[in-house]
This record gives structure tokens, sequence and C-alpha cells, in this order.
């Protein structure tokens, strides 16, 4: 079976795709990739379906080896990256032919890199979906020896590249009232609005905990608050009124008072926003968080037009016989304007 069999990968490794929504009421949360955006960069610098699973790879890399020629993207957080021994661009298409090897170091900046094969990766389906989602018992982590097996791949375009964008450095937080947000007085809602947040290093698949700089935030009556569904992005308060946003594999249902909700297009910033990095947050209205979301979702349909062709030089290009060279090629004796001419 073709793949891509792993020699060494780090302890927070798994393969994801976008979840399976729909089983809250099982009590399985939606998981999938922790960054939806990188999960369709990949698809579009593989001008493939963004459904398609790809393995998650959370702070150190490792060492695999293609089974028979692929087709590979590299998104998400920066590793350095190279095929045999020769550096390769991140955020990028790239061809690997059987035996070839892929090394991958640590994150450079933000948390969450992602390893796309041509046809995605096709290891079994649980509930309807690829992702690993660990904290519900679903799938496993990668391990070395494993083999990621991938589908069939129609397409051949490779060698392209695509601008990563600036979410790996923090930023400001969208979000729009939730259920809860009227426990939290008018005062402490405008506060935290005004307040600047650190990501904090307690963070995991299923949030992440932001520091503010200043006193927590407090919910009226929150120690008498009953359980209620839970959804990725909510920000919840611990009792020292520290918040955590949530993110893709969270929990379904919870106690603690949640001040707000995150919009799903904003989440990215959040998961590879690097430890001290800094954080905001801004109200804004229903209306305005689905109108953001609908731009994000625009957004993702145009990464594949926003690919452009990698430039590299052909004497460092090992794989060179796999791209079409001849394409269009002439004769320099030929009279251009003469059809019957020495072609």
């Amino acid at each position: 079976m073709n793949g891509l069999k792993i020699i060494r990968i780090g302890p927070a490794a798994s393969v994801q795709d976008l979840g399976r929504p729909g089983l809250l009421g099982q009590g399985v949360s939606r998981g999938g990739a922790a960054d939806v955006l990188a999960l369709a960069e990949g698809a579009a610098l593989l001008r493939q379906d963004a459904g398609l699973a790809a393995l998650e790879i959370s702070g150190l890399g490792g060492e695999f080896e293609a089974t028979g020629p692929l087709r590979i993207a590299l998104t998400g957080a920066p590793m350095d990256a190279a095929i045999d021994g020769a550096n390769v661009p991140w955020n990028a298409s790239h061809h690997l032919q059987a035996g070839q090897r892929l090394t991958l170091g640590s994150v450079r900046k933000g948390n969450y890199a992602y390893l796309h094969l041509g046809g995605g990766i096709q290891t079994g389906e649980y509930l309807g979906s690829r992702s690993a989602h660990l904290s519900a018992g679903l799938g496993s982590a990668a391990a070395a020896g494993d083999l990621l097996p991938v589908g069939k791949d129609t397409n051949r375009e490779c060698g392209l590249v695509l601008d990563p964008g600036s979410r790996f450095h923090g930023g400001t937080l969208r979000l729009v009232e939730s259920f809860q947000s009227a426990l939290f007085s008018a005062e402490e809602r405008a506060r935290f609005a005004e307040t600047e947040f650190k990501r904090g290093t307690r963070a995991n698949r299923m949030g992440v905990e932001v520091l503010p700089d200043g006193p927590g935030f407090a919910a009226q009556g929150q120690l008498n608050i009953l359980s209620e569904v839970i959804v990725p992005g909510d920000v919840q308060m611990t009792g020292d009124g520290k918040p955590f946003v949530l993110l893709r594999e969270c929990q379904t249902t919870g106690g603690y008072p949640r001040i707000g909700s995150v919009l799903p297009c904003d989440l990215p910033i959040v998961a590879q926003a690097s430890a001290g990095a800094v954080l905001r947050f801004q109200w804004v209205t229903l209306e305005d968080g689905l109108n953001a979301q609908a731009r994000f979702q625009t957004q993702l349909a145009s990464l594949r037009g926003a690919c452009r062709p990698l430039l590299r030089d052909p004497a460092g290009m090992a794989d060179l016989l796999s791209y079409n060279l001849i394409g269009g090629a002439v004769s320099a004796r030929a009279d251009p304007f003469d059809a019957g001419g020495d072609q």
C-alpha cells in the first residue's frame, strides 16, 4: 500500500480532518484540526478537497519515508523541513519519490504544523471521521512504525507556494455574547474588552489559558450555575477568574461561567498563538459575527487561486524528472510565422 511510513515522531501528533459534527448529544465534541485554515491551505496547495485528513504535529516533528511516489504539502506552524537532507520551503507542495525521507524539526513559531498527502490520509474512520479524538477514546496518536496510507491522488500539480498569513503571534479575537454573558455585569464585560491578555503555558487541544494583565473576572452567582452545552470558542472562567478559550476537542458540557464565545474563524489565532503572545478580545454583534464568518469561508475558497509557482534552483532538484519540462518547446531554427516550417 502506498503511503508515508513514520520512522520517528514527536509525542503529540495525530491524524485530523474537519472532525465529526452533530454528536454533542452523544457526548462527543466535534474535534478535528486545531487550525482549519492550515488544513485548507494544504488542500489548496495539493488541489484537493479540504475535508481530507492530514497529520497534525504539535511541537516536535519527526522523520518519514515514502513507500511510493507522493505529493506532500507542509502548512501551519513552520518547521525546518528537508527531503533527503536538502532543505525545502514551508507552506509549499513537494514531490517525494519511493524511499525518499522527509525530516521535520521543531516548530519555530506557533503550535500546530500539518503534513498533507496527495489523496489524503486514508486511516480508518470512527463515527464518520478519521480524526483522532483522544479525550473521547477515538483513534490514537501517531507512532513510529505506523504507515499513513494515501487515497487515490487524481492530481499531479505540485511545486506551489502560499503566503502563510500572520496568525502565529496572537492578535484580536472577536467574540459574541452567549448563554451566560448576562451573568457578567456590563462593567465586567467592558473591562474584558479593554484588558490585554497573554497566552499561558497551560494549553492542549481542549483549550488555551489566557492570562489577564490585572485581576480576573467573576460572574454573579457563579457558584449556582448548572452545567450547559459547550462549544469551541466559548470563553470559560475558572474559579480564580482566569479565562480559558475552548478549542475543537473541548468537553460537551460544563458549569464554569462563560463570558462569551470567540468566532470560529478566529480560533486559528488562539490555537497557533505561542506562549506569551498578546491576545485581545473585541465584542461584535451576532450579525457582524456571521458576516465575518462568511468572509472567512470566502477566503478559504479563494486559497487555490492565491497559490503561485515555487521558484527553485534546478541544480538542487533531485526530483527534476517528475516535472514537465518540455511542454510548449519550440525550435530555435523555425520561422514562427511559417506553420509548415521546421519544428
